[in-house]
């Protein structure tokens, strides 16, 4: 099937899977849009997760908003629509859909959580992180044909929106705050996964290990 399969380019195996591809005369290449969108999900995770570990006064919660916006969100869904044309569908998918999240996240919080009566506020939250749960639950299988540095942070994902869907479906503040543990974890995962990307291109070598998982 075309989008179980990933072709000799695939972005998420890195920069030497792609320099192997032959390039067409006359055909424009574009760059490797992975690493862009590891990077914005990354910072964006990582500074979500220090408020939902506790680990910063919640005071500062807004600071996330911006972040979700411009890098998170469009930054990601523009890397997801440039997976598109490199033919990789696991990576359109992929940073389509948390560029899209951090938008709604942006948005959820910005206009419409204010609007939910506080009743049921934390269950219509825990909703909303459970059906990402789920996504990004099938999305770990699909990455168990990218390579480890990229299954590991779905594989971490998975459990980090897990973990926040039923700390803030049952008001389990200690819940929350493994889950912004297990963010933090999952956001240094995918900054490791975007630096390997961009070193391994940039110094036209193996510098980091992103341990293919299957023959292309």
């Amino acid at each position: 099937m075309e989008s179980a399969t990933i072709r000799p380019g695939d972005p998420s195996r890195g920069s030497e899977a792609r320099a192997a591809t032959p390039a067409t005369a006359g055909t424009w290449a574009p760059a490797d849009p992975a690493p862009l969108g590891l990077a914005g999900f990354a910072m964006t995770t990582f500074v979500l997760s220090m408020f939902n570990a506790h680990l910063v006064s919640s005071a500062g919660e807004p600071v996330v908003l911006g972040l979700a916006l411009a890098y998170g969100g469009i930054a990601q869904l523009l890397a997801g629509m440039w997976e598109f044309r490199t033919g990789n569908t696991f990576g359109a998918v992929a940073f389509s859909s948390y560029g899209a999240f951090w938008i709604s996240y942006w948005a959820l919080v910005t206009f419409f959580v204010s609007k939910i009566p506080a009743a049921n506020a934390g269950h219509a939250v825990g909703l909303y992180l459970w059906a990402w749960g789920i996504f990004t639950t099938y999305m770990f299988v699909a990455s168990l044909r990218t390579t480890g540095a990229v299954a590991l942070v779905f594989l971490l994902l998975a459990v980090t929106f897990i973990l926040l869907g039923i700390g803030n479906s049952g008001g389990h503040t200690n819940i929350i705050k493994w889950g912004g543990y297990i963010g933090l974890a999952t956001a240094v995962a995918a900054w490791y996964a975007s630096f390997a990307a961009v070193i391994n291109h940039t110094f036209r070598r193996t510098m980091l290990p992103v341990l293919p998982l299957a023959d292309r």
